[in-house]
């Protein structure tokens, strides 16, 4: 949607992208989290 400006320093969007990459790293990736979700809710069973 961005284009270009994802890759700009000067722009908020750059900075946007970049943070959420490092969030993603931070916190696994989706399979993990799904299989974490997943774990937790079987506890309860």
């Amino acid at each position: 949607v961005f284009g270009g400006y994802g890759y700009v320093k000067e722009n908020d969007v750059e900075r946007f992208f970049r943070d959420a990459k490092i969030l993603e790293i931070g916190e696994g990736t989706s399979e993990i989290q799904r299989l974490i979700i997943i774990r937790e809710i079987l506890k309860h069973f």
